[in-house]
């Protein structure tokens, strides 16, 4: 049997270490390269052509949504999983927007992680089973409060991605913690935020989030 060939992209050696040694045991999987930052993991896939990558969404640099983004431009042949701490729902679906075949937590026991590994090598897209549920449980709470929806009738002027990027900044996020959110360009966000400012007439965040908040949408 040819091992499937995968290559770790976390920013944590010690991390890194324990999944080499969790691999180490494993006669069907070849570690074939480490990489410490997306744009890293991309220079190698360009020398090595790994056919799976456990690829960590927060790194120094080019971070793993957008590193994965550009990868499967270039290579749509890899299957790319995201073995991550964040496990809220905005990170999933930007992991599956970003077009991840897997994403697991990193406290998944090692026989889910060695599972989906050999699952998306075999071509299947798999979430793991903490995943499905809190997918199951976002889609069921939308069908029962359809936020969006009222949110949309509070601010009919602004579109969907503005309404989206608002009810962020009603959160108190940060235009660079918005552009990894929704993988966005910086430039993208800010020309969005200036559309918000202008359709709700407010001068800046602050007054946005007043007005948001009014309306609910936080």
């Amino acid at each position: 049997m040819t091992p499937i060939k995968l290559m770790i992209a976390d920013d944590h050696r010690l991390f890194r270490e324990g999944l080499k040694a969790l691999l180490a045991v494993t006669e069907d999987i070849e570690i074939v390269a480490e990489a410490e930052d997306g744009d890293s993991a991309l220079k190698k896939c360009k020398e090595l052509q790994p056919e799976i990558i456990l690829m960590d969404i927060n790194m120094p640099g080019l971070n793993g949504l957008h590193a994965t983004q550009q990868i499967l431009e270039k290579f749509p042949q890899i299957g790319i999983i995201m073995l991550t701490m964040l496990e809220d729902d905005a990170s999933v679906f930007n992991a599956m927007r970003a077009g991840a075949r897997g994403y697991l937590l990193k406290g998944a026991d090692p026989q889910e992680v060695l599972s989906v590994i050999r699952a998306v090598a075999e071509g299947q897209a798999l979430f793991g089973p903490a995943i499905a549920t809190r997918l199951m449980n976002f889609f069921r709470e939308l069908r029962l409060k359809p936020a969006a929806a009222q949110s949309k009738a509070s601010f009919p002027e602004l579109t969907e991605r503005e309404l989206e990027i608002l009810r962020l900044i009603s959160q108190g996020l940060n235009n660079l913690e918005i552009t990894q959110k929704l993988v966005l360009s910086p430039k993208t966000v800010r020309n969005h935020i200036t559309n918000i400012f202008s359709k709700l007439q407010v001068a800046d965040r602050a007054q946005a989030i007043v007005r948001a908040r009014e309306e609910g949408v936080q």
